[in-house]
């Protein structure tokens, strides 16, 4: 346990200290909030179109502030690689799992950090709109964002052991592109039909989503297949990131 403190702690360290995490995991989502806000605002009423009020728009950048969190993660991970930091540290007695563990934990914290920053300014723009948004209903929704929040982090484990420090942000704009329009953040998935649904509805980006949404409304009614289905990404590819990274790990060995 304390090596994987001692791990933890250096990760966390190099994430207080990089200032691009505060602009892109707290900085960014909370611009984007804001801009999508006055956007809403200026939708006419009887356009009937609600996916950029408060109350919708909340839970989509939560999910959204998420992807930037694996970038940081994919990030770390293969500037560790590119290095030779994890070759010096794989002489030391730590195993595969402190290894994991060190990086996930710091990024699991940083993530809580950034929804609850994300949520608390959603209030506050609740209140100054005059949209009603449930403290309780954020409250729940923190906690049905925490399949996605290990989903996205372990994809940036996968996407850091796999890839060079070069290739691996660029694999991760896509998934950040595919994240933010197939899941719905910044349309109604609802509103649309035929093959682009499908694949909507394929991915966990549009099922974190909408049980974030749905959490936030204090609407339970088909909550948990959403909640089933990111949970199903999210243990895939958790086991298939810490496959990845032990497999690596005995070939650096070698």
């Amino acid at each position: 346990m304390s090596k994987t403190t001692a791990f933890s702690s250096r990760n966390f360290k190099e994430l207080v200290r990089d200032p691009l995490s505060y602009i892109f995991c707290l900085g960014f989502p909370l611009v984007m909030l804001v801009v999508m806000t006055l956007v809403n605002e200026s939708i006419p009423a009887e356009a009937n179109m609600t996916i950029f009020r408060i109350d919708k728009l909340a839970g989509g950048i939560a999910v959204f502030g998420l992807t930037f969190v694996m970038l940081f993660v994919c990030l770390t991970v293969a500037k560790d690689r590119s290095g030779a930091f994890l070759m010096r540290l794989y002489s030391t007695p730590m195993k595969s799992g402190n290894f994991i563990a060190g990086y996930m934990i710091p990024t699991l914290l940083l993530s809580l950090l950034q929804i609850i920053v994300t949520f608390a300014a959603s209030l506050v723009i609740s209140a100054v709109s005059g949209v009603e948004l449930s403290p309780g209903g954020l409250l729940l929704s923190v906690l049905a964002l925490l399949p996605a929040i290990v989903m996205f982090i372990s994809l940036g484990l996968l996407f850091g052991t796999l890839f060079s420090e070069k290739a691996a942000p660029g694999l991760c704009s896509i998934v950040i592109s595919f994240a933010s329009f197939l899941g719905g953040v910044w349309f109604d998935v609802d509103g649309v039909k035929g093959v682009l649904v499908n694949i909507c509805n394929a991915l966990p980006f549009v099922h974190a989503v909408k049980a974030a949404r749905m959490t936030c409304a204090l609407d339970f009614d088909g909550l948990l297949p959403h909640i089933g289905i990111t949970s199903a990404y999210a243990l895939v590819i958790t086991v298939l990131a810490v496959m990845v990274f032990r497999r690596k790990m005995k070939a650096d060995l070698g």
